[in-house]
């Protein structure tokens, strides 16, 4: 079972994960939603396990033909997509115990010049 649960707003950007929480079962491929609002600078997701700091997954823009991964992470686990300029999605593949954490989806918001995370 993954669970996922986020929440947060910074800025003049607002950055929704919708739901905040899902629940899978072993083996499945989930999509994990995120929407940055106007911004069209892409998205990082960030993964933090309990009582630990997060840990930096993936960094991907519209332009990138491949993401970039944190240390650990690859496109063999973790995959991004973006059907529309303002939605970002992590698709975490063949989940595992492992996986069930909190996932934070991290934009930069150039009008406001801050970063934005929920």
């Amino acid at each position: 079972m993954l669970c996922v649960y986020s929440a947060g707003v910074i800025g003049a950007t607002v950055v929704t994960q919708n739901p905040p929480l899902i629940t899978v079962s072993k083996g499945e491929t989930p999509s994990l939603v995120c929407n940055t609002g106007s911004s069209t600078d892409g998205g990082r997701w960030y993964k933090q396990v309990t009582g630990e700091t997060p840990q930096f997954v993936l960094n991907s823009y519209h332009s990138w033909s491949s993401p970039k991964y944190g240390s650990g992470f690859s496109s063999s686990k973790f995959t991004v997509s973006y059907p529309t300029q303002s939605d970002c999605h992590l698709s975490i593949n063949n989940v595992d115990v492992d996986d069930s954490e909190v996932y934070y989806c991290h934009t930069w918001d150039s009008s406001a010049k801050e970063n934005v995370s929920q």
